[in-house]
């Protein structure tokens, strides 16, 4: 029997940007309805078990109370503390139980932290949250339905999914951590509220896609050299005036509702598997939009671009490809 997984995060959306820039704010009961949804789309495919993590709003059991559902469901046994810790615990508890998809609601860190916990399931992100480059905007019905279909083995995966890249962090040759989208240096010294909201804080930024399209950091590097999710490359910035005089200004979208003038130094391409030397100096490291941790001029950052990413389901060609073959037909 095809296990789906469902990790939802009541706090995506809910971050500092909503007061610095026009972000929306997705309320619980509709992350619930949202839920519900997924699960009377994979119930329409034969689902029949689902599971999910724990959380601080309960909106994975509170979408279970539908008359409509008679999935099988249930929770992770899993101490739940409420904080992004959860989600890497509950993908790797799913991955070690043979979860066969995951879906999860939040936003890029979000599917950062499930990506850490367990990038061996494909998976069905759906956004939830600000600045989303990772996650896409999908109805959860047809968000259920394609997961289904790639849980039960009814899809072939290589036609309807992308491998994801990374930007894995080592620091003094000891891995760190990951980032799906964006790493940025920034020169403010502590933490604090994590997210980042002003581009005028960064010294440089690294991507793993730059999409004309996106919105934050990504979409500075869209305008500059676009680099999409199926591209062997990635992308670096510099910010701020060029010493040579050569720079350029992008015009970007860095926020919801803010667009802003921003001074590029100098960009170039990153290729897959090459090593990359950060200068050292006094900086905070942001990943996929939250400030993470702090370096010093005694410590050598070093980036490489891989593609070791959760495989991405594109909800949209799964569903041309279940039409093509009759999937749904009777």
């Amino acid at each position: 029997m095809a296990v789906v997984g469902i990790i939802a995060n009541p706090v995506a959306s809910k971050d500092i940007r909503r007061l610095v820039a026009q972000g929306r704010v997705i309320p619980d009961w509709e992350k619930v309805n949202t839920v519900r949804r997924v699960m009377l789309g994979l119930q329409s495919v034969g689902v029949e078990k689902v599971v999910a993590m724990p959380d601080s709003s309960h909106l994975c059991r509170r979408a279970r109370d539908d008359s409509h559902l008679s999935v099988e469901f249930s929770l992770l046994e899993m101490p739940a503390q409420y904080i992004e810790g959860d989600t890497v615990r509950a993908a790797q508890l799913m991955g070690e139980m043979g979860v066969a998809c995951l879906v999860t609601l939040g936003g890029d860190g979000t599917n950062r932290a499930a990506a850490k916990g367990c990038s061996s399931m494909p998976l069905v992100a759906i956004s939830t949250g600000t600045n989303n480059v990772f996650p896409a905007m999908v109805e959860g019905t047809l968000a259920g339905i394609a997961a289904g279909l790639v849980a039960q083995g009814r899809l072939r995966l290589d036609r309807v999914s992308t491998i994801s890249k990374t930007l894995e962090i080592y620091i003094d040759g000891q891995y760190q951590d990951l980032a799906l989208v964006d790493l940025a240096l920034s020169r403010e010294r502590f933490v604090a509220s994590r997210a980042i909201w002003d581009w005028r804080t960064l010294y440089e930024v690294y991507l793993t896609r730059a999409e004309p399209s996106s919105i934050g950091l990504s979409s500075v590097g869209g305008q500059l050299q676009p680099v999409y999710l199926g591209d062997d490359q990635g992308l670096r910035y510099v910010l701020g005036e060029s010493a040579k005089g050569d720079g350029v200004s992008v015009t970007a979208p860095i926020a919801p509702g803010v667009v802003v003038e921003v001074p590029i130094a100098e960009w170039q391409r990153l290729n897959l598997g090459e090593p990359i030397q950060v200068e050292p100096r006094h900086y905070t490291v942001a990943l996929d939009g939250e400030r993470a941790f702090n370096l010093n001029p005694q410590q050598q950052l070093e980036l490489v671009l891989k593609r070791n990413g959760p495989t991405v389901v594109n909800v949209q060609q799964a569903m041309k490809e279940a039409a093509a073959v009759g999937l749904l037909r009777r």
